[in-house]
């Protein structure tokens, strides 16, 4: 199946701004890749845009990164991908093994770490005591996973971007990056690497769910390789196109401004779409199952320290 991934984000910023951006397909998707990704940093003076031509880098996790010097005014950063999807929905290995530390691979060693919001050193006891008795590898990871999603409530209200796992262990509500934060830090203070993951998640072969929204969820290591898992939408999904991986939400941030730069735009789409570039029609969408706060059009854009947008704060 072919994935077409499309998004516009706007800022108006009070003064000259340098920014560094995350929103092209991760490299690990190049042979996928049908349409290239199309990214346009734009200063938009009343209906006349001027291109900014942004530097690129890999970062130290391979992702790929844009940055540029951006004036005071009116900045728009849009772009557009078209990707071959095998149209399989998330892996599943149920005899996937836990290795022990000793034998982990030295690179995979940062993901059993705390990060910014995952405080591993804090979390340890309360893993323990919660998943101790639970069968090392696949079982014990879903297990974690699972009961994240069965014990935080999803309600976009409670998004700030300040919230770590253990304000979200405590508090027991948070939105999808909140979710996926806590997993991972349950996870590895069981000694299974864990790290969060950013990109394209829409509603593919399921019914429409609300407007769109960059995604988060996060990847185990078992057996050798790394394994999507998601708190917050626990079952298989179709669909995800991945942009970062990284050690939390920090690392992955769909964008970072040094200073000042005010959210005025934001929207997001990812559809399945036929030969011809039509968009395939969902199944009719589900009634609510829990409550959540609608979201409005400005405010699905998530916000974080340091004047950053990252995945998943309200998806």
């Amino acid at each position: 199946m072919r994935i077409l991934s499309e998004f516009q984000i706007d800022f108006q910023l009070p003064a000259p701004t340098p920014m560094v951006a995350l929103l092209e397909l991760h490299p690990s998707l190049d042979n996928l890749v049908v349409q290239p990704d199309d990214v346009r940093v734009e200063h938009v003076e009343g209906n006349t845009p001027t291109r900014i031509t942004p530097g690129r880098y890999l970062d130290c996790f391979g992702n790929r990164c844009l940055r540029f010097a951006a004036p005071a005014g009116a900045i728009r950063i849009s772009g557009s991908n078209l990707v071959e999807h095998s149209g399989f929905a998330d892996e599943i290995r149920t005899e996937a093994l836990q290795a022990p530390v000793d034998q982990l691979p030295s690179e995979v060693l940062q993901f059993l770490l705390a990060s910014r919001y995952c405080q591993v050193d804090q979390m340890g006891a309360i893993a323990n005591d919660l998943f101790g008795a639970t069968t090392p590898g696949w079982p014990r990871a879903i297990y974690i996973r699972d009961w994240v999603h069965n014990h935080v409530l999803f309600n976009y209200a409670t998004a700030r971007p300040t919230k770590t796992a253990l304000d979200v262990f405590t508090e027991r509500i948070g939105v999808c990056r909140d979710f996926q934060h806590l997993a991972i830090t349950l996870t590895r203070a069981m000694n299974i690497p864990a790290r969060y993951v950013t990109g394209h998640l829409g509603d593919i072969r399921i019914p429409f769910s609300g407007a769109g929204d960059f995604s988060a969820w996060y990847e185990v290591f078992l057996d050798h390789r790394w394994w999507t898992m998601d708190a917050r939408h626990n079952t298989p999904r179709i669909g995800r196109i991945l942009m970062a991986t990284g050690r939390d939400a920090t690392d992955v941030a769909i964008t970072t401004s040094f200073g000042i730069a005010n959210l005025a735009g934001f929207r997001v789409e990812s559809n399945e779409v036929d030969t011809q570039g039509n968009k395939v029609p969902l199944p009719p969408p589900l009634a609510p199952t829990s409550p959540v706060v609608p979201q409005s059009p400005v405010s699905s854009a998530p916000t974080s320290s340091r004047t950053t947008a990252s995945a998943g704060e309200v998806s």
